[in-house]
């Protein structure tokens, strides 16, 4: 019956603890048959105990505030800073703000401020494609080589490194 992760109506948490309390298995032997985990079916017990049946039903997550967020005030500071000093990088202007307001700032967090604001512009990436085939395929022995270093353990010897240089057309090692 219980899915791991599985989420359950207020409903159907009632009816679990009223088989659990009505079964004659006893609450280890009937949570195992129902797959339901003993911590989860005893905090299910005491909210219900606590406020009934309007206490299993799930609610809504809250934020949590977070204890090092960087205050609106001093965000907007550093917009205004970074609008005024528009060739200083993000490091600079983290460094920068830090001096003038006595207000640490990291470098990536000065980064995710002005990214955030649309301050900051991601890098424009190029994406290389792998090709069918090489560009200049060899015709001949001895035109491309092709090294290899391999760092081996030996039983009973010891470490050892292995170089190889394979001739890429005939497929031989060289030395």
């Amino acid at each position: 019956m219980g899915d791991r992760y599985m989420r359950y109506s207020a409903s159907s948490k009632y009816e679990i603890i009223r088989t659990v309390e009505d079964s004659a298995l006893g609450v280890k032997r009937t949570l195992q048959q129902l797959g339901i985990p003993k911590s989860t079916f005893y905090n299910w017990y005491d909210r219900y105990l606590e406020g009934g049946l309007d206490a299993l039903a799930d609610k809504k997550p809250c934020p949590v505030s977070v204890w090092n967020k960087i205050p609106k005030q001093q965000r907007r500071q550093l917009c205004d800073l970074a609008l005024k000093e528009t060739d200083l990088s993000p490091r600079e202007l983290a460094v920068r703000f830090t001096y003038e307001r006595d207000y640490f700032i990291s470098e990536a967090t000065a980064y995710r401020i002005l990214k955030d604001n649309g301050l900051m512009t991601s890098p424009a990436w190029i994406v290389m494609k792998a090709s069918e085939k090489f560009y200049n395929p060899t015709t001949a022995i001895n035109q491309l080589w092709q090294t290899d270093f391999t760092y081996l353990r030996v039983t009973g010897w010891g470490w050892y490194y292995l170089s190889s240089v394979m001739d890429d057309y005939s497929r031989y090692i060289v030395s």
